[in-house]
């Protein structure tokens, strides 16, 4: 197998490291949409033990937590060492149209998916509009 070799690159990477003041949890990639009445959340966590992962919800907030640990391997010689490990972390703030208590999470293929259902006072319905012969006795019944 070639590695190509390439100081510039290597110097940045190396820099970008030691200034690096984020030494506290790292982001997560993901993808947030709306299905229907489910609002769908998945995060990119490959190579997390499923085991590590917590997700809560403390009120308004929803946060997702997980740790990728090395594998130690002694006497390898690293030749590049790219993915990073440690500790993920996400926080969202939930709306009030949210149904909190019915969220649910699955981890696949490297993927945290968390479905997170709208409330039922918040899905939109149809008011149904009787007609009447004056305009003062029209009636509105939800």
């Amino acid at each position: 197998m070639t590695v190509f070799f390439d100081p510039f690159r290597e110097l940045d990477r190396m820099t970008s490291r030691l200034l690096d003041s984020r030494q506290g949890p790292r982001l997560m990639p993901m993808d947030l949409y709306r299905d229907g009445d489910h609002y769908i959340l998945n995060a990119d966590l490959p190579g997390v033990d499923p085991g590590s992962i917590d997700v809560d919800v403390d009120g308004q907030l929803l946060t997702i937590r997980a740790e990728r640990t090395p594998r130690s391997q002694e006497g390898v010689q690293w030749l590049s060492r790219e993915r990073a490990f440690g500790s993920f972390l996400r926080q969202f703030t939930l709306g009030d149209g949210l149904a909190a208590d019915g969220i649910t999470a699955n981890y696949d293929n490297g993927v945290l998916s968390v479905m997170i259902p709208v409330s039922e006072k918040a899905k939109p319905r149809k008011i149904a509009v009787n007609a009447s012969s004056t305009p003062a006795q029209a009636e509105v019944t939800a």
